[in-house]
């Protein structure tokens, strides 16, 4: 019998420190997600450090800006900010629309046009010389770059997530 303790869907469980504090199976740890975003993004980790993570279900991660006892039978505790316990994890749109302007890898910077097709949630055929995966697809707002969403880019083709409720019907975006 194992002494592990089990992932409970409607709770929210703290991720432990590193994988050694491990005591839920395949739960992330604090380490491997901070880890993820530094590795994914170069997103410098320090971003995260007043910050705690949580799971709720299998693998949906949420970020809360303070602490909490642990467990917790909560609707909500701040916003979902990644997706594990599945091959490749994956970054939510409020994540990368909240912390994506730290980034400074996997950045596809689209403008024009093919910000406004990203936006609506369409799929499209790009050249980028970068890694293969998921992206931060960014455009040029009053010379700053802003994050738009999330993208996955495979064959050529940059894939939009963006949610159906976040999709929305732009005129091309400029650079202006």
């Amino acid at each position: 019998m194992s002494d592990a303790q089990e992932n409970v869907g409607q709770q929210f469980g703290r991720l432990p420190a590193t994988a050694a504090n491990r005591e839920v199976e395949g739960r992330a740890s604090r380490e491997e997600v901070i880890d993820f975003f530094a590795e994914r993004f170069d997103i410098d980790p320090a971003v995260f450090e007043d910050f705690s993570f949580w799971e709720k279900g299998k693998g949906k991660i949420w970020i809360f800006a303070a602490d909490a006892p642990s467990p917790i039978c909560v609707e909500g505790l701040g916003m979902t900010v990644l997706r594990t316990r599945q091959e490749h994890w994956k970054p939510t749109q409020s994540a990368i629309q909240r912390f994506g302007g730290h980034a400074t890898k996997n950045v596809i910077e689209i403008d024009g046009e093919a910000a406004a097709t990203f936006a609506r949630g369409e799929d499209q055929e790009l050249d980028w010389d970068g890694d293969w995966g998921y992206l931060i697809a960014a455009h040029d707002v009053g010379g700053e770059r802003e994050p738009i969403g999330v993208g996955l880019y495979v064959y050529g083709e940059l894939r939009s997530t963006v949610p159906k409720g976040n999709q929305e019907s732009l005129s091309p975006l400029s650079t202006d």
